[in-house]
This record gives structure tokens, sequence and C-alpha cells, in this order.
């Protein structure tokens, strides 16, 4: 028999019982879309991760707090980190160059008779618009990227404060984009005061206008809004309790990572007072982080979770596996009369076998490109459901039908065999 004549009497058998083929080809499509949404929503939150991290440079080493609930509030785990162990840290390791610091608050602005509540109070280094530049996870509005980004980029007018303004707590701010056209309605800020929870800064310096290079980051708010302060003059002038800052330290050499993470941590043992329990450890205040530290813990969680629904997948593509053999094992059933005479007027084993597994192929072929076509078209609800973030990989495409055509080879092949061995007198009286 002619492979053409195996497709024409293998789609006169599936289209006899339509409805039941288009039902059981839902359980092999579901599962074809559900392993490309799967696969473009792992590809999505590992390109999350990776942009979410992507500020934190490899040459740095994050410090933070740990904190602990106590009775329903979360208070510090032992002292904070202050200012002070950030200013002295690149004096205790040469391997340390410098460090930045930052500290985050809630006031109140005013000038004239324009108020502004909630604002966003940023406490940060001199060097903050330079980490920007280095790092490029934040560019102008319309900025292009042929063009070198620079410190005076991010500069819509002034300047910012420098490390002797730090020192002497300087009353000195700069404003973000939003915040100075809120406050000054469209006038030039540079040289006025304003007051912040009711003390005088002078505003030496304008943002421009900002966006993120990270499309997960799609709130331009955040980095257009707030008043940055240098970090001394947060601590001291605008909050009343002093608070644990967030320190950025610069390793000066990234194949001396683990060192200077010891020596790090060595250093504010000591300024802390941390000493080894009766089990022999320490009961670190602080915490300490990398880049690949990060990146590497949010991925790992990212493909147990990629695994986790590619696993639900598969389970859809064995049910529908299954229900292919059923209908398979069905139609033989149904069709051991024609069996029997097609054997009996000179039909090879091999023939009829052959015709039930194209069966079982043409069932999930097509059940393969229909799941392809919902796959695709779920991108986007999954991206809507995942910070926007869904990317389609192309590989899974061919590799998603791979799996349909498997399945319905795995599954078709004994219904065919089955009706290959039948004995054609027996199929013949079969009432």
């Amino acid at each position: 028999m002619t492979f053409g004549n195996l497709l024409r009497t293998a789609w006169v058998g599936i289209f006899a019982n339509r409805l039941r083929a288009g039902l059981t080809s839902l359980g092999i499509m579901i599962g074809v879309a559900s392993v490309i949404a799967t696969l473009a929503l792992g590809n999505g939150t590992r390109a999350v991760v990776e942009a979410k991290f992507r500020s934190l440079g490899s040459d740095q080493v994050q410090i933070t707090a740990k904190y602990k609930l106590e009775d329903g509030e979360r208070v510090p785990a032992g002292k904070i980190l202050s200012y002070e162990d950030g200013l002295l840290m690149p004096e205790s390791s040469q391997l340390i160059d410098h460090v930045d610091m930052m500290v985050y608050a809630v006031g109140r602005a005013r000038h004239g008779k324009v108020v502004l509540s909630n604002v966003t109070i940023k406490g940060t280094m001199g060097t903050y618009l330079l980490s920007s530049s280095i790092k490029k996870h934040l560019q102008p509005a319309g900025w292009n990227d042929d063009d070198d980004l620079e410190v005076d980029s991010y500069l819509m007018a002034g300047r910012f404060f420098t490390p002797a303004e730090i020192l002497m707590s300087a009353e000195v701010c700069v404003l973000a984009f939003q915040t100075a056209e809120d406050l000054f309605e469209g006038s030039d800020p540079v040289g006025e005061i304003i007051r912040v929870n009711r003390k005088s800064f002078e505003v030496i310096g304008v943002l421009t206008e900002l966006e993120s290079l990270d499309s997960s980051q799609s709130n331009l708010s955040q980095f257009n809004e707030g008043i940055f302060l240098p970090v001394s003059t947060t601590i001291e002038g605008l909050l009343d309790e002093e608070p644990s800052v967030t320190i950025i330290a610069h390793v000066t050499n990234e194949g001396q990572m683990d060192q200077a993470k010891a020596e790090i941590v060595a250093y504010l043992r000591a300024r802390h007072e941390i000493e080894q329990n009766l089990d022999g450890y320490y009961e670190d205040d602080f915490q300490i982080t990398t880049k690949n530290e990060l990146i590497g813990a949010q991925q790992e969680a990212a493909r147990t979770f990629s695994f986790l629904l590619m696993a639900l997948a598969c389970v859809s593509l064995l049910v529908g596996g299954i229900g292919i053999m059923n209908v398979m094992l069905v139609s033989v059933t149904e069709r051991m009369q024609e069996i029997g005479v097609r054997r009996a007027v000179g039909a090879r084993r091999q023939d009829i076998a052959l015709q039930f597994l194209v069966e079982a192929l043409i069932l999930s072929s097509v059940s393969g490109f229909l799941g392809l076509a919902l796959g695709i078209m779920l991108i986007p609800i999954t991206a809507s459901l995942h910070q926007g973030i869904a990317l389609l990989d192309l590989s899974s495409l061919p590799l998603s039908f791979g799996v349909a055509l498997l399945t319905g080879v795995v599954f078709g092949l004994y219904p065919a065999v089955h009706a290959s061995r039948m004995d054609p007198i027996m199929a013949l009286h079969y009432e």
C-alpha cells in the first residue's frame, strides 16, 4: 500500500468519528500549549532576575542589617549598620576601593505655597550618578544608545553634591525631575531654598527625566520623584533615630571577592562586638550578598518553578497519549471486519499496523499544531500575570511539536500492533 493510500485511509477513519477524535486531541493540544507557555514563563523569570540585579555590579558586595520579628514587629537582630561602619570600612581592607551608602526616608517638602507630602528622601553618596553611568541601568529619557553616558548626562541643571559636602553634612539637595516640576511649576529651582521636614536646604541640582533599561520596572515615578540629600545630612538632620544604612562595597579585584567578603565580615564582627557562641558559631547581625549569589538563588527558584509547571504539562501530554491509545483501541474493535477483509485480499500485517499508526500520528500532529497556536496566544496572558515578562523561545516550538508526535507514536504503537496481529478469519466473523 502506498503512503498516499495510507493517508487517505487514515483520514477517512478519523473523519468518521470527528467528535471523538477532536476530544481526544484536547489533551495533547493543552499539553503542547502548556510546554510553550511554561518555557516562555521560565525565560521571562530568568530575564526578570537578571534585570533585577543588573544594577549590582560584579565587583560589588552589598551589606544589609538583619532583622527579626519581636512581638509582631520587625526589629534589628543586633546592632544596626551605621554611617560610621561604612565610612571606616575602606580603611579595614586594601581590597575595598570605596563604599556607597544609602538610606531612605519619607518626608514633607515645601516651596512657597506648594507642599508635597510623602516625598521619598534618598540619602546617598556623591558617587550616585557615577554609579548610574557605569551600571547603565538608568538613562535619560529618549537617550540615543550610541552616545556615551556620563555623569553630566543625568543632570538637567546644576550639579550633584560632592564628597566634602557629605563629610560636612551640608544642607544641600538635588531634586528628581518630576519633584522639581511639582515644587517649582516650571521655574528654575537651582539656588532656591526648599524646606524638607521643616529644615531648609539649598537646591544645587535637578536630574533630567530618567527611564529604566529594565523592562520589568515600568513605574517611572520611582526614578523621577524624590529628593536626594547627602547620606550624612539625612541621618543627622532629618531622622529622629539613626537608621540602618545599606552599604555597597566596591572591591578592587573581582578575583579576590571571597577574601574581600571575609575581611568585611571580620571588620563588622569587630565593630559590632560579635563573638562565637557556645556552639562555635557567629550570630551575625548583618548579611552579605553579591550579584552572583543573588542571581544564582533567584534563578534556582525560577528553575524549580519552571520544572513544576513542566511536570504539569507532561501530565497533560500523558493524559492525551492515553486518550489516543483508548480511541485507537476502540477504533480497532469497531473496524475488525474491515481489518479481516483487507487481510483476506492480501494486505500485510505491516500495512494494517501502519494504517493505525498513521491515524495516531495524524491525531497527534493536528493536536500539536493547534497546541502551538494556543501556546503562542497564551504567552501575552502569561506575561500579564508575571510583571509583563514572558519570552518565547523559538526552539520550544519544534521541541513541543516533536513531543506531540512522539506521544502519538508511543501510544499509537500498541493499538497498531494489536490490529496487525488479528486472525483474519476471526476478524471477518466478528459481530
